[in-house]
């Protein structure tokens, strides 16, 4: 990345109903508008909701209600997020979910009880069906079960696969937590539509990826957690996806420029045409670049530093490195197992890494340090009280198991290290921790403290300080942008 990341500031409209194909909303609004409201309640005396209309796109959905007045809404009712990589049965359970509402009939007119359409219709067409399978010499034991359990079924068990369906999805209800889902979908929007070219370059498609995961953890925040307590995570996510905005933008700015379609306007007017269509509802237009992009070199072939602002820059230590230990592997060619690694700080803001779990880790280990630091991810752990605090910061397992696969397919630099089993028990326990050897010979336990732990340690620095001077490690290329909280 190249431009540190903006504040998004509000202005113009946000993402109108079926944006792309204006033609659908006016035919549903129609639709909506000669049927009536489907109520729920038929004996409800004109207190249904608005009318109803599902959007459905490829991350999930938009539910918009239909005013009377023909005008557009503003903002959608709710907001569903399929799971990403979804299957096929998980994408046809969305579309169970956003189904036409069925028509209900009152029981009786001073009665709020209702039934389905459907279950009328069964309920009278059961009888005629049993009494013809009995006179066909059907048992009797089989057809009555049948007859008295086909209503029961029809009315009940729509909604028993609803809760089934709903597993897969994450739907958000309500005026703030909409609104700000909204947002987010407007970005990701542009995201899919720039990753949908035929010729959509690898660095887009992963972008539209990553959107569809923060996407699905903002709404997965917002369906289990009020929006004021998880407001700070709320804000990492849409930081994280404004700046994918920005990168997917300038990657299309320098695709045309490259066909010769001339240099991209940059000073197009707010919320006008830009690159991505439409610019993202509610954000201005990404600034131009004033550096050359970064060649996708290794890191013994040159560093990939990321600008910062003045604020950012003086409160984190950037030359930092994570320490931590993995599952044994061999190198190609080699003999000597590989159990731990150390790599660059800034790693965890690759694309490829699990996000925004590694930029909030990528956060912590920033804090507060000594430049050329090695923290072992153990002693994070320690300070995240003993652990109890990383559901709150990101799933460490998922973040470092990235981390193994980038250094193994070099897409970035790291200290590979085949630690002895004390060695590698020190830097994985806590820095106060101990561990105890039984030596059988002597018949006694032999305990390794923190003095131990930081000769280790100390060895490891001195390996890595050797490297360094000769080349600082390389991170890796289209790194995303560091969250910032003020201590």
């Amino acid at each position: 990345m190249t431009d540190a990341p903006r504040t998004p500031r509000p202005h113009g409209q946000p993402l109108p109903p079926f944006a792309r194909n204006p033609r659908r909303w006016q035919k549903e609004q129609s639709r909506v508008l000669r049927i009536g409201p489907t109520c729920p309640d038929a004996a409800c005396a004109g207190l249904c909701e608005l009318a109803l209309v599902y959007e459905r796109t490829s991350w999930g959905w938009l539910t918009w209600t239909v005013p009377d007045d023909g005008t557009l809404p503003e903002h959608p009712q709710q907001i569903g997020v399929l799971t990403p990589d979804a299957t096929l049965m998980q994408r046809l359970a969305v579309r169970w979910l956003t189904r036409h509402p069925a028509t209900r009939i009152a029981l009786t007119t001073h009665n709020p009880a209702s039934l389905r359409l459907s279950t009328w219709v069964v309920g009278v067409s059961s009888p005629l069906t049993g009494l013809y399978a009995l006179n066909r010499g059907l048992p009797a034991a089989l057809v009555l079960p049948a007859m008295l359990l086909a209503p029961l079924l029809t009315e009940h068990l729509p909604h028993r696969l609803d809760d089934r369906a709903g597993q897969h999805a994450r739907s958000v209800d309500g005026d703030p937590a909409c609104r700000y889902l909204h947002r987010l979908a407007a970005l990701h929007t542009c995201l899919v539509q720039a990753a949908a070219d035929r010729d959509a370059s690898w660095e887009r498609r992963r972008s539209a990826e990553i959107g569809h995961h923060l996407l699905w953890y903002a709404a997965d925040l917002l369906q289990t957690s009020e929006t004021k307590a998880a407001s700070v995570r709320l804000i990492d996510i849409e930081r994280l996806m404004v700046q994918l905005a920005d990168q997917v933008t300038h990657s299309l700015e320098r695709a045309a420029a490259a066909a010769g379609s001339g240099p991209p306007d940059h000073h197009q007017p707010h919320g006008g045409p830009g690159p991505l269509g439409l610019l993202p509802p509610g954000f201005a237009p990404a600034a131009p670049t004033t550096q050359e992009p970064s060649p996708a070199t290794s890191p013994l072939k040159g560093p990939h530093p990321m600008p910062q602002s003045q604020t950012d820059r003086s409160a984190r230590t950037t030359d930092t490195y994570l320490l931590f230990a993995h599952e044994p592997y061999y190198p190609d060619s080699c003999t000597q197992e590989v159990n731990t690694t150390v790599v660059a700080a800034d790693t965890l803001l690759h694309p490829q890494v699990q996000q925004p779990d590694g930029a909030r880790i990528h956060n912590r280990l920033t804090r507060k340090r000594t430049p050329g630091e090695i923290i072992p991810l153990s002693t994070l752990t320690h300070e995240l009280d003993g652990g109890a605090d990383w559901p709150q910061v990101g799933d460490w397992e998922t973040v470092t198991t990235d981390l193994v696969h980038l250094v193994r397919t070099g897409e970035c630099d790291a200290l590979s290290l085949g630690l002895p089993e004390i060695g590698r028990a020190l830097l994985c326990a806590g820095p106060h921790s101990h561990v105890r050897v039984f030596n059988a010979a002597a018949g006694q336990a032999i305990a390794y403290g923190p003095q131990e732990r930081a000769a280790v340690l100390a060895e490891i620095d001195t390996l890595l300080t050797g490297l360094v001077a000769e080349q600082a490690f390389w991170p890796g290329d289209g790194l995303l942008p560091p969250i910032f909280h003020q201590p």
